[in-house]
């Protein structure tokens, strides 16, 4: 099977539209969650190494993304988003021992 990555076009305050990549949909808490890469101008992914992070749910069917405004609640979301990372670094050492 083909790997597809997903996107999503945020619109920033300015009304500047952001094309991302969707690396995830978490759970942490009672919440979930989505992390957006940022593509460059190119369609690429940008390597600056930002991550936008966002409340996710689904709304009659429909992807809905929120601003997570609690600080507590954006660490718990971090929290979780790096463990998730650890575990895909974790995976891919273990592909390469295959």
């Amino acid at each position: 099977m083909e790997d597809q990555n997903l996107t999503v076009t945020l619109t920033l305050d300015n009304d500047e539209e952001l094309e991302c990549d969707v690396l995830t949909i978490f759970s942490a808490g009672t919440h979930e969650y989505i992390a957006l890469l940022p593509l460059d101008e190119n369609g690429d992914a940008n390597e600056n190494g930002d991550v936008f992070l966002y409340r996710y749910e689904e709304i009659d069917g429909e992807p809905n993304l929120s601003n997570i405004e609690d600080d507590d609640e954006y660490e718990a979301a971090a929290d979780a988003f790096d463990e998730w990372l650890d575990e895909q670094e974790f995976n891919e050492l273990l592909d390469e021992d295959e």
